[in-house]
């Protein structure tokens, strides 16, 4: 007799098999979609203003508040043993290379993450997406397209204003706090600044927003029936966006630094 042990175990593995079969099979249907621009082309633009226009202020707010508190452990940190310009060194490449790209992700990915997952999950449990089908329509090119080609547009944009508003923040601190002057903080941001760093983060920062984009669709689109599924599925895109985010975020370390 097989335990109930082994066949819980057996039951995840299934699931889990099944769901990397229908996420591959997903993307596929959304690459070969690329081409039928006059489906997904029209609703590129308000998807623009959706995932990334509407994101900019969680993502300032969350970024601001970081370089706040960078500014001034660095300052408690440095104290006595390292010039405080140093402060300026550790706020721009903790911004730019870790801090802004992965909170900003892990921020978008339970605002962005589960709207598009919500919303997909409820057009798929009102049989939208059934009717959409049954009219010859491409939903992967009308509903997946759109949002997941936005994402890997505008998550650099977004990133990029967060590490700026972070900079901003940990200079202002340093100015009002730390009794340090603008130029050393400058000379400190300048110190082991490489262009690199930036395009590093917007790397990371597109590779988040197709994940996060991505895997919002793939939970909403794959909904079960019923309200508790698009609870389910919102909850999941939340969860899993936010550890594939970890996970990229230590293989591009691991392979672009």
């Amino acid at each position: 007799m097989v335990s109930a042990t082994a066949q819980g175990v057996g039951r995840i593995t299934l699931g889990a098999i099944a769901s990397v079969g229908r996420a591959g099979f997903l993307s596929v249907s959304a690459v070969r979609a690329l081409r039928k621009t006059d489906i997904w082309l029209p609703h590129f633009v308000p998807q623009m203003a959706a995932v990334g226009v509407a994101s900019v202020p969680i993502a300032l707010f969350i970024s601001a508040f970081t370089g706040i508190v960078l500014a001034i452990q660095a300052s408690y940190t440095f104290t006595g043993t390292v010039p405080l310009y140093f402060v300026g060194t550790l706020v721009g490449k903790t911004m730019i290379l870790e801090l802004g790209p992965v909170l900003t992700g892990l921020a978008l990915a339970g605002r962005v993450g589960a709207k598009i997952a919500a919303e997909l999950g409820t057009m798929r449990v009102t049989e939208q997406i059934d009717a959409l089908e049954s009219l010859a329509y491409d939903p992967v090119a009308y509903l997946v397209v759109p949002r997941v080609v936005a994402g890997v547009l505008m998550f650099p944009v977004v990133v990029a204003l967060a590490i700026s508003m972070g900079i901003a923040a940990g200079w202002l601190t340093s100015l009002g706090m730390l009794d340090l002057s603008t130029p050393q903080f400058i000379r400190g941001l300048k110190l082991f600044f490489l262009p690199f760093d930036v395009r590093f983060a917007l790397i990371k920062a597109a590779s988040f927003g197709l994940i996060v984009t991505g895997v919002g669709c793939f939970f909403g689109y794959t909904c079960s029936r019923g309200a508790e599924g698009v609870g389910v599925a919102t909850t999941r895109a939340v969860v899993v966006g936010s550890m594939l985010i970890l996970v990229l975020d230590a293989f591009w370390a691991a392979v672009l630094l």
